[in-house]
């Protein structure tokens, strides 16, 4: 059978990695080579074809995948309006998830241990704001389930905290936090949260409340924001969060605010968000609706319902399948394709 180079591999000038096997080629292997060799020469190599990075040109893998993180969104309340986000734009209605339909999905995803590595508790809500939140997560824990909170901090309570750290260590936790001035912080985000979220970060910042611990300073990538993430990394210098910083974005043309990708008429060759969102994700709302990415606020790429599905289903279904081919490539997507406008995505010839 003809062969040819995986049509999902991430190739880039010192690595190249494959997101369904979690495998990266780099230099110091022999492999790295031989691949050149066969992308320049196409000479069959029986090494690579065994590990995925060679396929055979009728081979589709689009149904293929390799989960590695959940987005298992509960609830849809949040309880500020960040510039940053859509929720400051187009705030939703409040829905909750079905506990029945929690446990369901929990236990599936117990079906996806060997290669999960978080499932987190947020899309565009504030999971701590959750009257169920320390019960989701000990229902996670009891599934043997890795799980991972993003947050604002200000649900956050001593007694949440006290509660989970009765259990076990999250396996990452992550808290946004744009600045230490009450006045920018009240304007960034529409509430005057910043001595809450302050007073519950100083409870657990000595804690082992989770495995990693994390706070992300948030701006514009400008003189201020360089000047916040040093005050925050200061107040927190020698406490269990590690302090990086990341520069807001436009969530694939959706704000306007930020990185912003550059020619969208490139054709596309993967994703770069956290690994390959269309491979490797899985992103649930609160109806147990799966979407296709995070960047997708307005829903539009539903690709499944797990009401009427299994996640595998979904997971292997033709709706994800189609969408995965476009954002590799391997069909040409429509014009106002999200990917196109994603800041994320890897183009040819990258």
């Amino acid at each position: 059978m003809p062969l040819r180079v995986s049509p999902y591999l991430h190739v880039d000038p010192e690595r190249v990695y494959n997101p369904l096997t979690d495998r990266a080629l780099t230099p110091s292997d022999p492999l790295f080579a031989r691949l050149a060799q066969f992308r320049s020469a196409g000479t069959p190599d029986a090494d690579l074809e065994a590990g995925g990075w060679i396929v055979g040109r009728d081979v589709d893998l689009s149904t293929r995948h390799r989960l590695k993180i959940v987005s298992l969104e509960t609830l849809t309340t949040c309880n500020q309006a960040c510039y940053f986000c859509p929720v400051s734009i187009a705030p939703r209605d409040d829905v909750a998830m079905d506990p029945a339909l929690f446990v369901r999905i929990v236990d599936e995803l117990t079906g996806f241990r060997d290669s999960l590595e978080a499932v987190f508790l947020q899309n565009y809500n504030e999971p701590t704001v959750d009257r169920r939140f320390v019960e989701n997560v000990r229902t996670l824990f009891a599934a043997d389930l890795p799980v991972a909170v993003l947050s604002n901090g200000s649900g956050f309570t001593p007694a949440k905290i006290d509660a989970l750290m009765e259990a076990e260590p999250l396996r990452f936790l992550c808290i946004n936090l744009s600045t230490l001035d009450r006045v920018r912080y009240a304007k960034d985000r529409g509430e005057d949260h910043l001595p809450l979220v302050l007073k519950n970060l100083e409870y657990m910042k000595d804690l082992e409340l989770a495995l990693q611990m994390k706070i992300v300073v948030l701006g514009r990538g400008d003189e201020t924001h360089q000047h916040d993430f040093e005050a925050i990394s200061a107040r927190f210098e020698g406490s269990r969060f590690e302090v990086t910083r990341n520069t807001v974005m436009d969530r694939a043309g959706w704000l306007d605010v930020g990185l912003k990708a550059e020619e969208p008429s490139r054709r596309l060759a993967g994703c770069d968000n956290v690994g390959s969102r269309p491979l490797q994700h899985l992103h649930i709302n609160p109806q147990g609706k799966a979407i296709f990415c995070c960047e997708d606020y307005d829903e539009k790429y539903v690709v499944g319902d797990l009401n009427g599905s299994t996640i595998t289903q979904v997971l292997e279904g033709e709706e994800l399948a189609k969408l995965r081919r476009w954002s590799y490539g391997q069909e040409d997507s429509p014009a106002d394709f999200m990917c196109r406008h994603c800041i994320f995505a890897r183009h040819e010839g990258e």
